[in-house]
């Protein structure tokens, strides 16, 4: 909105004290909108002072390139801060903001610079929080901490794109304030041109004319004359041409050149109001007429004073900023009128391409057309090896904003950051990354073998084709060859290399054989060494070696007896209740005769079985020689005494109680046997039934009945039921016959005289009752075998 025009002016009584004795003093005032704050400030101690105006605004917060654009467009930049002081002065008038505000301080090319200068802001003017600037990409604009508890008045590096308050500074002095030939000084709400030596007037242009002169006696001498001549928008005014006459006079005076045009009269009905830039009324006038109410003009109601001297309508061109840039006009005379100077700045991340400023001419036209803000272009990126890049590009390719992701081919990864963004300097965010192969585990040359790789991505990567082969001697125990896949995996194991084999060798019969196997028993490379026992010689070659063809080098020798020993072993003879069994291989009971002996069942043979004669003839076994017919029978358990009541006689073919003794017993009268009658000792010194025993009472039989209703049985018992002596007769009803023995006998050894099975009767079935028999009738089925 329109700031007002009403200030309040205080003037500190300690700073009007040092400006009277010539120290620097501030010197502020307070806008009662947006709180602008006046500052003069003496910047050296003989210079004239400059003033300026502090405006901030915290509503709304704007992003960094916005907070410039709002200080451009109303007042003349954002503060560059330069130096603490200056810090400290901001952070003691403004108030406090949880966002802070954002300061005309930014990086370029790695640089921290003041914006409206370009210059580098030096290192003793820097006033950084602690472990700031952090250098955290993408944060290239300065905010400052104002009224913060911790770190007031510092600096802190922060992303463009943040939201926080403005902090500009406004100037009474323009761009076209002054001519060049001037210095524009700031005074208390105004400015004044200081000319510099040589022009004059009140903007300290330069004359708008020039002469030529002719001298024949030399520079204005007499005799000379002088021609002059106006610029374009200009009169002459006085005599065009001078002579030095002979009393060293011109002789008229030296004319001036002015810009007229006619005199613009006040309507009846109307104002008028004009600016006259030079001169009332002359070149770059321009006046604006306005009507009372109730009326209007008659025709355009702006009027120009042009080169010519005539006037001309006034013919606005309105400028529109060019996309992605801020535009600043200053107005003289009016919006976009003779005079105006309008300048472009470019948002973050674009360049400007062209002029960026513009002038409105006399004519009514743009001294320059409006430059193009270009979007900053990054490195172009190419896709790279086993790889793609896919970018979106908002505003040209690979340029501020483009946005490129890359991924990998099948096998390989992705060494780095898959997405980078072109900033606003021009650079990629992050370096382009790079596909590398897959690996696999590194492979070891197989033992007494080797392996040849090709790596077309690198040593064990993906695509690399391994081939392993063996040494002379060995052969490949797996797959030869085998290819690391896109998993980062062999697609085989590493095979070994197994050294070939020969036939397996036994030592030769009277000698031995000793081998050394570097691969394996009898695998390539093993050698062997044959040797005889005492009295044979070796046949043959006593090495031999597996070669690499798996074969033996030589055959395996023999060993012969090479002399007949005269000395003969004593003669060995079978043995009571034994045998002797011997091999002859060179003649009887000579060197080598090998003789063995055996006993016959339930005998044992003490001393050693096995016997050699030796080339002394000798027996190698001394300890056999006399033991032959010291033999053992196996014993049994000794039968201390005969069954109480009862009577034991044994016989004893060897010795007591051992292999071959019998045993009889009898019981006293009265008394009869429960058990076997005889007993007899087996080769395995054991008895062959239990020891029996003599009992007062009756044996008794087991209990038997009839379970058909065609059988009848009749029993008689003289010794009590089922008991020795029990007699039962068996009988069939007419129609039946009977299937087994009509008469069963209870024995003294307490079973039934016969035995069913024996007799061949399977259809009876014998029970803890007793025995059951079956009658059959013949006449249903003769042919049942009953």
């Amino acid at each position: 909105g329109k700031t007002c025009e009403i200030s309040v002016c205080i003037i500190l009584h300690t700073l009007l004290t040092k400006l009277l004795s010539g120290s620097s003093f501030l010197l502020y005032w307070f806008n009662s909108v947006s709180l602008p704050i006046n500052l003069i400030l003496d910047l050296s101690s003989g210079g004239a002072a400059q003033a300026w105006t502090y405006n901030y605004s915290t509503i709304p917060s704007r992003r960094w390139p916005e907070a410039r654009q709002w200080c451009l467009q109303h007042f003349t930049d954002m503060v560059p801060i330069r130096n603490k002081e200056e810090s400290d002065f901001i952070n003691d008038l403004l108030p406090f903001n949880t966002r802070y505000y954002w300061i005309g301080i930014v990086k370029k090319d790695g640089e921290w610079i003041w914006q409206d200068t370009s210059e580098k802001v030096p290192k003793e003017a820097q006033n950084w929080a602690p472990e700031e600037p952090d250098n955290i990409a993408d944060q290239n604009c300065v905010e400052i901490y104002i009224k913060r508890e911790k770190d007031t008045a510092k600096w802190n590096n922060e992303s463009c794109r943040k939201k926080k308050g403005t902090v500009c500074y406004a100037t009474s002095c323009r761009q076209d304030s002054c001519s060049a030939n001037a210095d524009c000084v700031e005074t208390i709400g105004n400015y004044t041109c200081q000319c510099h030596p040589g022009f004059l007037g009140s903007r300290c242009e330069e004359e708008q004319g020039s002469y030529y002169c002719f001298n024949p006696y030399g520079s204005n001498r007499f005799n000379s004359s002088c021609r002059f001549h106006c610029e374009l928008g200009f009169q002459l005014v006085g005599v065009p041409q001078l002579l030095c006459q002979a009393s060293g006079h011109w002789n008229h005076p030296v004319p001036l050149c002015q810009g007229m045009c006619s005199p613009v009269f006040f309507p009846v009905t109307g104002n008028v109001t004009c600016v006259d830039p030079l001169e009332p009324f002359s070149f770059g006038s321009r006046c604006n007429f306005t009507c009372q109410e109730g009326y209007y003009p008659t025709r355009d109601n702006t009027f120009t004073c042009l080169a010519s001297g005539q006037q001309a309508p006034w013919k606005q061109q309105n400028l529109k900023a060019p996309p992605n840039a801020f535009m600043q006009c200053q107005d003289p005379r009016g919006v976009y009128s003779y005079g105006s100077i309008c300048s472009v700045l470019c948002e973050e991340g674009f360049d400007l391409i062209g002029t960026n400023m513009t002038k409105c001419s006399s004519e009514g036209n743009w001294s320059h057309a409006l430059p193009v803000c270009q979007a900053k272009r990054c490195p172009t990126v190419n896709s790279f090896s086993h790889g793609s890049l896919v970018c979106s590009d908002p505003h040209g390719e690979f340029s501020f904003g483009s946005r490129c992701t890359s991924t990998c081919e099948e096998g390989f990864l992705l060494n780095g950051t898959a997405d980078t963004q072109c900033t606003s300097l021009g650079t990629w965010s992050t370096d382009i990354p790079r596909c590398n192969a897959k690996r696999c585990p590194a492979l070891s040359t197989p033992s007494n073998g080797s392996l040849v790789c090709s790596d077309p991505h690198g040593e064990f990567s993906f695509g690399s084709q391994c081939k392993s082969t063996c040494e002379e001697g060995f052969l490949l125990n797996g797959t030869a060859d085998t290819e690391c896949t896109s998993l980062g995996m062999w697609s085989a194991d590493i095979p070994g290399c197994l050294a070939k084999r020969c036939s397996t060798l036994s030592s030769p019969s009277h000698g031995s054989l000793v081998c050394s196997d570097p691969h394996g028993e009898f695998s390539f490379g093993s050698r062997c060494t044959s040797t005889c026992e005492e009295g044979f010689l070796l046949n043959g070659t006593a090495d031999t070696e597996c070669t690499s063809l798996g074969m033996w080098s030589t055959d395996t020798p023999r060993c012969l007896v090479f002399a007949y020993s005269s000395k003969r072993c004593p003669t060995l003879s079978s043995f009571s209740h034994g045998s002797l069994v011997c091999s002859d291989p060179h003649e009887e009971f000579s060197f080598g005769f090998l003789c063995t002996s055996t006993c016959e069942e339930g005998i044992v043979l003490k001393g050693i079985a096995d016997t050699e004669c030796t080339s002394l003839g000798m027996w190698n076994r001394r300890a056999a020689i006399g033991i032959y017919s010291l033999l053992l029978a196996q014993p049994c358990p000794l039968l201390a005494k005969a069954p109480q009541n009862g009577r034991m006689n044994c016989s004893h073919p060897y010795s007591s109680f051992s292999f071959g003794s019998h045993c009889d017993f009898e019981c006293d009268e009265g008394f009869w046997l429960r058990g076997t009658q005889t007993m007899t000792c087996n080769n395995s010194g054991h008895w062959s039934q239990d020891l029996p025993t003599c009992q007062r009472e009756a044996v008794q039989c087991e209990s038997i009945r009839a379970l058909s209703l065609s059988l009848s049985m009749n029993c008689s018992h003289p010794l009590g039921n089922f008991s020795f002596g029990s007699q039962c007769l068996f009988t069939c009803e007419e129609g039946f016959y009977l299937n087994g023995t009509n008469v069963l006998l209870c024995s003294s050894t307490g079973f039934w005289s016969t035995s069913l099975e024996s007799q061949g009767i399977t259809k009876i079935r014998i029970h803890h009752l007793g025995t059951m028999h079956v009658c059959t009738n013949f006449q249903r089925n003769p042919s049942d075998g009953c």
